[in-house]
């Protein structure tokens, strides 16, 4: 049996998934992994890869560059240039990654779901009155990134971020699995909540990296640092940055799930459902004429 076909077998099994993946040190663990990925030497880099591919469905064939430092390099690796490109529609918001739709559809007040069943509340996920009021019987679509997958994330559309909060929490695994299973996940875990205005209607939208099992590090280019489980610094954070839509906004360290909030009005792009593949720049929301 390969390793492909023992994962596989396992993926199949939820309780034995949910135990190895969730029921062990969880926070030691993510630590841990981000020591171990950023080490620069030939060998460790080499098997840590080899491994990973074979446990995976990773492809390095649209990777900008061949060679890596490190795994933690090849976790964040770009794209080679044009092989993503961007709804040109101003009325169109675009997925700002790479990444499998989970639940999505309308905010039922200040209700969400994370999974068939299993509500939780905007204000919690945000920390915030302020932004949850934003988009109260809006829309949302969640995100989810393997950890094959390109990880880092992109403007969705001409806009400007006024504010991050980072918020610390647990690192659970955000699979399918654990989202059946562990109540208000999306809250308890580590998470940052950006807030951004599109620059053409003024409205409001909000992205919200959350964090996972040995994934609890997300870096911002408008911030110029990175939020992870230990960062001491301010919860909230202002700044006034600009972004183009498909410009780069940052990346999460391995991979994990973007849930993207929008006002009242807006709508799901056509074909956005459960369970969709989706690639960085297809149209994800639909501003109303």
């Amino acid at each position: 049996m390969t390793l492909k076909e023992l994962r596989d077998r396992i993926l199949l099994q939820e309780d034995l998934n949910f135990l190895l993946t969730n029921r062990i040190p969880r926070i030691a663990l993510t630590r841990w992994m981000g020591k171990f990925s950023k080490i620069k030497n030939p060998i460790v880099r080499d098997i840590s890869i080899a491994f990973w591919k074979m446990c995976s469905d990773l492809d390095l064939s649209e990777a900008k560059k061949s060679k890596f430092e490190s795994l933690h390099d090849c976790f964040i690796r770009e794209l080679k240039p044009g092989l993503r490109s961007f709804d040109p529609n101003p009325n169109t918001i675009c997925s700002p990654c790479d990444g499998i739709v989970g639940a999505c559809g309308a905010i039922e007040n200040d209700q969400i779901f994370q999974a068939k069943g299993m509500p939780y509340s905007l204000k919690e996920l945000m920390g915030s009155d302020e932004v949850a009021n934003r988009h109260r019987n809006g829309t949302y679509v969640t995100l989810r990134l393997t950890s094959s997958m390109y990880h880092r994330f992109h403007a969705p559309a001409d806009c400007s971020v006024q504010r991050v909060t980072h918020i610390q929490g647990d690192t659970w695994n955000v699979n399918p699995i654990a989202l059946k299973r562990v109540e208000r996940l999306f809250c308890r875990n580590e998470r940052a909540v950006i807030e951004m205005t599109l620059t053409k209607s003024k409205q409001a939208l909000t992205l919200v990296p959350v964090g996972a099992v040995l994934v609890a590090s997300v870096r911002l280019h408008c911030l110029d640092l990175q939020l992870h489980h230990d960062y001491t610094g301010p919860q909230t954070l202002t700044c006034n940055a600009q972004a183009q839509k498909g410009e780069e906004m940052g990346w999460f360290e391995h991979g994990s799930t973007i849930i993207v909030f929008a006002p009242e009005g807006m709508q799901l792009a056509q074909g956005i459902e459960n369970g969709h593949r989706i690639k960085l720049g297809e149209p994800l929301l639909q501003i109303a004429a």
